[in-house]
């Protein structure tokens, strides 16, 4: 089942788990494939309209394909579900990668590192690359067993139960100062609305707990694939110690320290261009027909149906991806043909192979 997004370029469709959840997905962009894992605080419909994301997103999906889905209980997936547990998080992955041919960077925030790492160990096959941000092995529970862990965990359930998507100053200033201290009164007020949108404070609550008692830290010395960690040093809701931890625990795994106190980073700080160097680095270069989009003056659609040409796919698949109608495909091929001067796609392939 496919809907319209507000936005051409995101297409949102949805998989059902195995217990029948509804699980939303949402796709943009072209080539190689990044799935995201996962994490609280999200909305498919809504993640680009809001400062907080639509960076994110313009940027994973400016030369990828980039997927990423609502947890369940949140955003556009199923509300009221019953199991709301790392196991099913974990099937509710795999459910989403099933659809997926190929191998893809596996990119985890927050609690979404514990579950890539579960699921890079029980499905090496499926991951090229793990790209981790604001990571964690283990929940604040499972990584220490004193009472301060303990009252501190009963404090964050206690302001979720009481302000969860209110307007309560001393909730609103604890929890947005946790996830983005340096962000704007814009940025704190969507931060905000998307706690309203994307879960209720019952589903927020117990995905708290949950995450609360992840523990995957023995599972990450497993791993034997190529792993970057980002952290912020001054995160206030993942210690920057627990970063480190993981990347020491994960065979060969880079480490890149941030100098930022948002554990979700914003496009107007400088860790931001940081993190995008590192990852671009670590990423694979990309096969795209942008130099000849600006030989041949191709417009950015018909760039973009090419790319897919270049990776084999048939027009049906094209307009799929790209959510056109086969007409629209075949023409734009036939344009980029005549821009280009060649006369079969096989010529115009090896045309952009040549160029790129």
């Amino acid at each position: 089942m496919n809907t319209a997004s507000n936005h051409a370029r995101q297409k949102v469709s949805f998989v059902t788990a195995d217990d029948g959840t509804r699980i939303a997905v949402a796709e943009m962009g072209v080539g190689p494939t990044i799935l995201k894992a996962g994490n609280w605080l999200s909305h498919a419909a809504h993640d680009e309209e809001n400062p907080i994301w639509q960076h994110w997103l313009k940027e994973l999906a400016r030369d990828h394909r980039f997927i990423r889905y609502d947890l369940r209980g949140c955003g556009l997936s199923d509300r009221d579900v019953d199991d709301i547990s790392f196991d099913a998080w974990l099937s509710d992955l795999e459910v989403v990668a099933d659809t997926i041919s190929g191998p893809v960077t596996l990119l985890g925030l927050s609690q979404g590192c514990a579950l890539s790492i579960a699921f890079a160990l029980r499905h090496p096959e499926k991951v090229e690359r793990l790209v981790l941000i604001g990571a964690y092995g283990q929940g604040m529970l499972a990584r220490s067993d004193a009472k301060n862990a303990q009252l501190e965990a009963d404090t964050l359930a206690n302001l979720v139960q009481l302000g969860w998507g209110n307007e309560v100053p001393a909730f609103n200033q604890v929890f947005t100062h946790l996830f983005v201290p340096s962000g704007t009164p814009e940025q704190h007020s969507w931060w905000r609305r998307l706690e309203r949108e994307s879960a209720s404070p019952q589903i927020a609550l117990r995905t708290l707990k949950v995450m609360h008692k992840i523990d995957v830290l023995a599972d990450a010395a497993k791993l034997c694939v190529p792993a970057l960690i980002f952290h912020a040093k001054d995160d206030a809701r993942i210690p920057f110690d627990e970063g480190r931890k993981l990347a020491a625990a994960i065979p060969d795994a880079q480490f890149v320290a941030l100098d930022s106190a948002n554990h979700i980073l914003l496009e107007n700080e400088p860790a931001w261009a940081a993190f995008l160097s590192s990852l671009r680095a670590f990423l694979p270069e990309t096969t795209s027909s942008k130099p000849v989009r600006g030989s041949y003056h191709l417009t950015e659609a018909e760039g973009d149906v090419v790319d897919l040409v270049v990776k084999g796919m048939g027009n049906r698949e094209i307009a799929t991806t790209l959510g056109k109608s086969e007409k629209t495909v075949r023409n734009q091929i036939t344009v980029a043909l005549e821009k280009v001067g060649v006369r079969s796609r096989s010529e115009l392939i090896v045309k952009v192979l040549s160029d790129g």
